[in-house]
């Protein structure tokens, strides 16, 4: 059999390929090919709308009241000033409600509060002394033991402050605030002084809240507990008519510090094994 174009057909029986088809291939697009054209243009899509969508809203900003910004910002400030001179109103009204209430002393009565000035009155006289020497004593005494000690002082008169003394002398002297003194052995340091017992504390006040506070005293009842073993001296007095001279040493507070130019922490000098000596600071 003869085809119209004079070729043979194929003897498998296949339909012959049409001329202009000879050598062209036709392949079909893949299918994510087509996916990634329509994210494309969705996305292009989405940033047009994106973009006028912000160019619309910078327009719409865009032409700022900047006087009527101005007027905002100057009506706030001024508000704040006014609450801030309300608040200085109030301190000044305060102030003055506290000072009036709770006035400031006088100079005579920051003088009396510091001792520096004189007083009398009735009161109480109480003395220490030593125990006396070669008295038989029990075993377990020592020479420390009988002797009065700078805590025994200390607890009188931290006793008689409690009791409502409006002033009080060791030794005739007035004690201050200020005053400290020291036993070493059975000597007194006071105020640049040295004194030996018999140690004599006076007090102006009420001689009952006196007495009433010394035997209140948990230090003072140590004290008496030896008064009744080993002898201590201890005696109390009610006077008619103390006297309380003014102090008239300095009242203001020294402390030691370091000397300008001196390290606050030296340099030292240390060997290490193997090693000669080497200089060094404090760690």
């Amino acid at each position: 059999m003869t085809t119209p174009s004079g070729q043979d057909p194929p003897r498998d029986g296949r339909a012959p390929e049409p001329p202009h088809a000879e050598g062209l291939v036709l392949e079909r697009p893949p299918l994510w090919s087509a996916i990634g054209v329509v994210v494309v243009l969705a996305l292009a899509g989405f940033l047009f709308v994106a973009n006028a969508r912000i160019q619309g809203g910078v327009d719409a900003r865009h032409p700022q009241d900047l006087p009527s910004l101005v007027q905002t910002e100057l009506d706030r400030a001024e508000d704040l000033a006014e609450q801030v001179e309300e608040l200085r109103s109030e301190v000044d009204r305060l102030t003055d409600a506290s000072t009036s209430a709770h006035p400031l002393p006088d100079n005579g009565m920051v003088e009396l509060a510091a001792g520096r000035v004189g007083l009398s009155g009735p009161g109480l006289t109480v003395t220490l002394t030593d125990a006396p020497a070669h008295t038989p004593q029990p075993d377990w005494v020592v020479n420390d033991d009988l002797v009065v000690h700078q805590q025994a002082l200390q607890a009188v008169i931290n006793a008689l402050w409690a009791g409502g003394a409006d002033a009080m002398t060791l030794q005739g002297q007035r004690v201050v605030s200020t005053t400290a003194f020291r036993c070493v052995g059975n000597v007194l340091l006071l105020h640049g002084r040295h004194y030996s017992p018999p140690y004599v504390v006076q007090a102006i006040g009420d001689p009952q809240e006196l007495q009433a506070s010394l035997m209140a005293s948990n230090a003072v009842q140590r004290y008496l507990d030896y008064v009744d073993i080993v002898g201590l001296g201890w005696s109390t007095t009610v006077e008619d008519e103390v006297e309380a001279p003014p102090f008239e040493g300095g009242l203001e507070l020294r402390h030691a510090s370091v000397p300008d130019g001196v390290p606050l922490f030296p340099e030292t000098v240390t060997e290490s094994p193997g090693a000669g000596a080497s200089v060094g600071g404090a760690p």
